[in-house]
């Protein structure tokens, strides 16, 4: 039996803000800055910093627009952000039951 590689749980997701914001992407297809600032519980700079760090991941897209000459930021997951996600939970799981 051989032991679970701990190396193998992805550093970028495995944060508690960074997996918070996945897991809220994961069951909506985008999402604005405001709305997962509440829904994470977190500051302006501590989301954006996270939110950086996926964006260079290449976890999560990000489209920045005006509405009524408003700036709107909006943050999706990626294809390789759901696919990371996944692969994440297989880890977890399997650690689990080791």
């Amino acid at each position: 039996m051989s032991e679970f590689d701990h190396q193998q749980i992805d550093d970028i997701i495995h944060s508690r803000i960074r997996l918070a914001i996945i897991s809220l992407l994961i069951s909506v297809e985008e999402a604005e800055f405001n709305f997962i600032k509440e829904k994470v519980n977190t500051t302006d700079g501590n989301l954006s910093v996270h939110i950086k760090k996926l964006e260079e991941a290449g976890y999560v897209s990000v489209k920045k627009e005006f509405i009524d000459r408003k700036p709107r930021t909006t943050y999706g997951l990626t294809k390789n952000g759901r696919k990371a996600f996944e692969n994440y939970l297989d880890h977890l799981e399997k650690l689990i039951k080791k």
